[in-house]
This record gives C-alpha cells, structure tokens and sequence, in this order.
C-alpha cells in the first residue's frame, strides 16, 4: 500500500510551532527575573489593596492616588523598619563570626572547641590538616569582593523598586482595568467574576499576612531557645529559621535541622533541647497558631493528615457560592476543598 507524502503545508506548520514553542522558552527563561519581579507585585498589590480601599473611603476627600501613596510609603517604611531589625543583628553577629572564623579554624585543627571536638570524634582531622591551604583559601574568600557586593547591591534596589511601581501601579489603574474588561462580558457573569476575585483576593491577603505574623513568632522563640542555651550565633539562626518557615511543606523542617545541627555543635544538651523544641512548636503550630491566626484571617483550617510536616490550609466556603471555594483552594495551593 502506497503511502501519501505529508503536505509541505503541514511539515512548515509543525517546524514553526516548533520554533515559536522554542522562542517562548527561551523568552521565559530570559526574562524569568522580570516574571518573578510581577508575580511578587501582584501579591503585594492584592495584599496592599485593602489598605488603600479603606484610606480612600474613610478618608473624606483623599484621592485614589494619595491614599495609594500613603498606604505603600508606610509599607517601605514597614518593611524597612523590620530589615534595620534583623540586618543590624545580622551584620554585628556576621562581623563577630568572621573575627572568630580564624581561631576557629586554628582550634579545630589543633582538636579544640567545639568544632575541633567534633572533627576529632569523627576522625577528620587529618582531612584538615591535609586541606590546610584549601580551608585558609575560603575563609579568606569568605568577605565579599567591594565590586560584586555594589553589583549585587544595585540589582537588589533595582528589583525592589520595580516590584514597588509595579504594584502601585496595579492597586492605582487595577479597578479601571477590570471596569474596563468586565464591561465586554454579559452582567451576570461579570457579578459572578467580581465576587470570585474579591474571595479570592481575601484569601491571599489573609494567607500571606498570616503565614509572616507565625513565621515571625517562630523566629522570635526560636531566638530565645538558643540564646538560652548559649548557642552562638543566635541571631543569625533564628532569621534563617523565620526565613524558612515561609517556605511551604519543608521549610520549617530545614529550619529546624539546620538550627538543631548547630545547636549539637555547640553540646549535646542543647542539641536535644533544640530538637525537644522544634517537635513542641511544631505541634503547636500546627495544632494552635494555625487554626487561631489563619481563622482570624477569614480562612478556615484543616489539620495536615497523619505523617506529613507541612500544613493544609483550605478556604472559606458557603452553600451558595462553591465556585468561591475552588478557586480560592486553587490559590492557596492546597488543592482541598473547604467543608
């Protein structure tokens, strides 16, 4: 049986869906940067958008504008004032490890402190000595070249102010926007859309408010266990464990591994106490901020199932909107339906 050629319309067809599909990846991954920088804009823009609804509504004559305005320079003014209260910390406890980086190194390889300890119960001293020149190499590497930290600078205040016009911009024209886009559609499913987003945007606001308010009473405990057992570094710990609680599914596990870890460095003691805290906060977190705090944020909660470490959240639903409830699972990322 003859087989028919394939048409040169078709072979074309599929080489230039081909190469658009390649243009859009490589596109993506170009600009991947500048999508991240949007994506945090739009959760800024729907977590500021209520703060600017309220100003400009009690508010008597205070335009859209100035209540936007007003609202995002007291969020930097926020924002800044919780980085000068980790970064200040940060930057005294960095600059007193870095001064004790070199006797460190000396006690571990002469079998002292607790570092040298450790590295002589696990015989991996003669490692160190035979890697002398490679250890002395990355601590001397460890201060950041002037040139790459200015770079590294720059790029940071840039993304910062991006993501910052940004999402003035969306809180400012976003209403005109949708105004503009619902008013092609039919009323009834512009209603419908309208009271979806407004869920929605609840959800998100309540999910990110609430996942930093628990994030930050785990570093705020997390300080006081450590600097109570006299692990050093305290600080700079308990900003990495706050950090990643953020993180979903695993980020208080690594949090609580990286912390405990260091704690056993420092003795046996306060690496058990260590690990006996983490296991009751994450108990109580599970078991009581998260049903509390996220309760309080217009979301409703669901314990995680036995064997997990993460959290399930699930959202609000009620008999007459169920579509409210699937979307706004679909946002939370939990993928469970509210009851």
């Amino acid at each position: 049986m003859a087989t028919r050629p394939v048409p040169v319309r078709t072979i074309l067809a599929t080489i230039g869906l081909v190469l658009a599909t390649y243009g859009i990846l490589e596109l993506v991954v170009q600009a991947r940067r500048v999508l991240i920088w949007a994506v945090i804009a739009v959760f800024l823009a729907v977590s500021l958008h209520p703060a600017v609804e309220a100003l400009h509504r009690r508010v008597p004559r205070c335009r859209r504008s100035v209540a936007t305005l007003l609202v995002f320079l007291a969020a930097a003014a926020a924002v800044g004032a919780v980085v000068a209260l980790f970064v200040i910390p940060l930057a005294q406890e960095g600059s007193r490890f870095a001064g004790r980086l070199p006797t460190m190194i000396r006690d571990a390889q002469a079998g002292r402190g607790p570092v040298g300890s450790l590295l002589e119960r696990m015989h991996a001293l003669r490692y160190v000595h035979q890697h002398q020149a490679q250890i002395h190499a990355f601590a001397t590497g460890l201060s950041t070249p002037a040139l790459k930290f200015i770079r590294s600078a720059a790029s940071t205040a840039a993304g910062a102010l991006t993501i910052f016009v940004l999402a003035y911009l969306m809180v400012l024209e976003g209403p005109k926007a949708i105004d503009r886009s619902l008013s092609l559609v039919d009323e009834a499913p512009a209603a419908r859309i309208r009271r979806v987003g407004a869920a929605c945007a609840r959800t998100v606001n309540g999910y990110l408010t609430g996942n930093l308010l628990i994030s930050v009473i785990c570093g705020l405990l997390t300080y006081v266990m450590l600097l109570v057992s006299g692990v050093p570094f305290a600080g700079l710990l308990a900003l990495f464990v706050a950090l990643t609680d953020l993180i979903p599914l695993v980020g208080a596990t690594i949090g609580a591994v990286v912390a405990s870890t260091v704690a056993f460095v420092h003795s046996l003691p306060a690496g058990i106490g260590a690990i006996v805290f983490f296991i009751v906060y994450q108990q109580a977190e599970n078991h009581l901020l998260q049903p509390v705090i996220l309760s309080r944020k217009g979301m409703s909660w669901r314990p995680p199932p036995p064997g997990s470490r993460g959290h399930v959240r699930t959202c609000p639903s009620s008999p007459d909107q169920p579509h409210v409830a699937r979307w706004e699972c679909l946002l939370t990322g939990t993928g469970v339906r509210g009851p």
